[in-house]
């Protein structure tokens, strides 16, 4: 996993509440058993027109916006149902960051689990996030678990164990593999390994 420590980007405002995981990427995008080959599949209803061209309107497709790397959004993101593919569109699309007012337990696990650093907000502070024009960026500081734009700094609260991965880049394997020497010896000690 790619390590967040202190993440400088622009955003992307998509400021809408309960945008489910099938909005983030509709089932038919499902067969894929890779974690990559989504960015195209992102919000895909909404990015495209019936005919398949880039509808113009949408956030997604603005040329200004195509190196922005912070998703701002409503409330309860990633509800529906469980697919991790939701958290791997994103990433593929090129989103480090995820802010929004809640997230569905499932998704925000998804996310935390495949580099995607979700933040809760309030709506005060998304609403003026939102408001940046594409060049402003903002930097969010792992760390001191502050989002930070001109004068104007929000604090987030994230579990310590994840906010550990993020900083280090460690996902659970990496972390299960550094006590390869544990498992090696208690392994040794079961008769069917020996």
């Amino acid at each position: 996993m790619e390590p967040i420590v202190v993440h400088t980007g622009t955003t992307i405002p998509i400021m809408n509440d309960d945008i489910d995981t099938d909005q983030i990427i509709p089932k038919q995008f499902l067969k894929n058993l890779l974690k990559t080959g989504y960015e195209n599949a992102l919000f895909y209803n909404w990015r495209y027109l019936p005919d398949g061209r880039p509808d113009p309107k949408f956030i997604l497709n603005a040329p200004e916006r195509q190196a922005a790397t912070i998703l701002i959004t409503g409330s309860n993101f990633g509800s529906g149902s469980s697919r991790e593919h939701a958290a791997w569109a994103l990433k593929d699309w090129g989103i480090r960051v995820v802010i929004a007012g809640s997230f569905s337990d499932i998704f925000y696990m998804n996310c935390t689990k495949n580099g995607v650093l979700p933040i809760k907000l309030p709506q005060a502070a998304r609403d003026q996030l939102a408001r940046l024009n594409s060049d402003q960026a903002i930097v969010v500081d792992l760390p001191h678990q502050v989002v930070k734009n001109g004068e104007y700094t929000y604090p987030f609260e994230i579990d310590q164990t994840w906010k550990e991965k993020f900083i280090s880049g460690d996902d659970d394997i990496d972390i299960t593999m550094k006590h390869i020497q544990e498992i090696e010896a208690y392994e040794a000690q079961i008769p069917q390994y020996r």
